[in-house]
């Protein structure tokens, strides 16, 4: 599995009530396993992780992903600071 991490800078303006529909775009991108969008408990900064099924999938989501956080961060006021990848070396969920 493969990760794209990236980082926002919020700010007073910044709403987040619009995630749902941009998580729904994400997961409709071929290849997208999950999303994630944490917000920081201090003001100032946002992260989103997408998970991807193999490298070709990440590669082949980056001009999707890009629209779908292009749209997003200006829907919600932030602003976009960074976008990595990565590949998962290891995940887990408590049950």
């Amino acid at each position: 599995m493969f990760a794209r991490v990236s980082t926002y800078r919020t700010g007073p303006e910044t709403v987040v009530d619009h995630t749902e529909e941009t998580v729904a775009r994400v997961l409709a991108i071929p290849g997208c396993r999950g999303v994630y969008f944490l917000t920081s408990l201090e003001e100032g900064k946002a992260l989103s992780v997408t998970l991807w099924e193999t490298t070709y999938a990440l590669a082949a989501s980056r001009e999707a992903a890009s629209a779908v956080r292009a749209d997003s961060s200006a829907e919600q006021a932030m602003q976009i600071i960074d976008v990595e990848e990565f590949e998962v070396a290891n995940s887990g969920l408590a049950g």
